[in-house]
């Protein structure tokens, strides 16, 4: 058994290195550990061209700002630069290539069992390890009879290998948009299949990013309130750009992100991106649309989102309708003691807003305990 401790982080991202800060403020002996061979590792292997769509001002991390020469949305390397300068200014005690392969209740403590290394031992846990590490791949009928290539948005890199290729993109969220347009400029041919429709909003409205407005709503409003806002905000716009093309967004109970931007909204107008309907099926050459067309294409990217990544807890834990961890008080396990989940909350304040400011309660609960 490796060295106990009173808190194990798992995950070395955004919300892994933001909890080693407020551990360490706390003095909480504690370790973080991650599965790739540096920190930040997800993030090092997201797409080239990958913008913020939060201001740099709501997307620091505690206690570290971005630097003055960085752009008002950081790009990929601008964020991965700082994951980078933060770790090593707040001495995160991160142990790479650390794959966690289970984590189990022992007693009082955890154990957490570690791919080829001693399992370690500790009196809390925190889940801090995101979504992106667990992409969503939906059942789509016919899928081994297409002879093209299918791939996730999470393997997605740069758009030079699409050139003049027939590329259908699966979703409507924030990565599908980027991903089209990116891909429409370099030339290939361009369709996206939007089964659900997307609320979309501008970045900025008179300079200030729409984020910045969203925390303040979000302070001030309840859930349904704050989605009558952002539909008004996606109104006024259309009343000066004209009707979006895409279908309205389904209802849900989960987290409300819109789809920040016009890049795919004026892609379509421009006839530069072709507009479909959800997926039916695949066929040999392509897919069947729900409305009964078909298209032919050389590869399909599936921008279809992510789930929680918590597959270390096994059957542990209960899940919400919207697949993350059942919680009390944002962080909170309803179903063992000592758990936590930093980096599980999405809303219109933005990811890292939100981690933020989960770092801060989950390591002042441990302390506290």
């Amino acid at each position: 058994m490796g060295e106990p401790y009173e808190a194990i982080v798992i995950g070395a991202g955004p919300a892994g290195l933001a909890t080693s800060r407020e551990l360490s403020r706390a003095a909480v002996h504690h370790v973080v550990l991650e599965r790739g061979e540096a920190i930040g590792h997800t993030w090092a292997h997201l797409y080239d061209g990958l913008v913020l769509h939060t201001g740099k001002h709501l997307s620091a991390l505690p206690g570290m700002a971005f630097p003055s020469s960085t752009p008002l949305f950081p790009t990929r390397r601008n964020f991965l630069d700082y994951l980078h300068r933060y770790a090593d200014t707040f001495r995160v005690p991160a142990h790479t290539g650390a794959d966690v392969e289970s984590v189990h209740p022992d007693g009082a403590a955890w154990t957490v069992h570690v791919k080829s290394a001693l399992p370690k031992r500790a009196r809390a846990v925190i889940v801090a390890t995101g979504i992106v590490s667990n992409p969503h791949i939906p059942e789509i009928p016919g899928r081994d009879r297409f002879r093209g290539r299918i791939v996730h948005s999470v393997e997605y890199r740069r758009p030079d290998p699409f050139t003049k290729q027939r590329v259908l993109v699966v979703g409507a969220g924030n990565s599908a948009g980027e991903i089209c347009a990116e891909l429409a400029v370099a030339g290939a041919h361009v369709t996206v299949a939007v089964r659900s429709g997307a609320r979309v909003v501008p970045r900025q409205l008179f300079g200030i990013p729409i984020q910045y407005f969203g925390v303040a709503l979000t302070a001030l409003l309840p859930q349904t309130l704050l989605r009558g806002a952002l539909s008004l905000t996606g109104a006024m716009s259309e009343l000066v750009r004209g009707p979006s093309p895409l279908p309205p967004p389904a209802d849900t109970v989960c987290a409300d992100v819109p789809l920040i931007g016009f890049h795919l909204v004026d892609g379509v107008r421009s006839g530069r991106i072709q507009l479909r309907r959800g997926i039916a099926e695949f066929t040999s050459d392509g897919v069947r649309f729900v409305d009964g067309s078909e298209g032919e294409f050389d590869q399909v990217i599936l921008a279809t989102g992510y789930r929680a990544a918590v597959g270390m807890l096994g059957n542990l834990v209960r899940f919400d309708e919207c697949g993350f961890a059942a919680r009390r008080r944002r962080v909170v396990s309803v179903d063992r003691p000592n758990l936590y989940f930093v980096g599980h909350n999405y809303d219109a304040r933005g990811g890292l807003r939100n981690i933020a400011r989960d770092a801060r309660i989950a390591a002042t609960l441990i302390a506290r305990r």
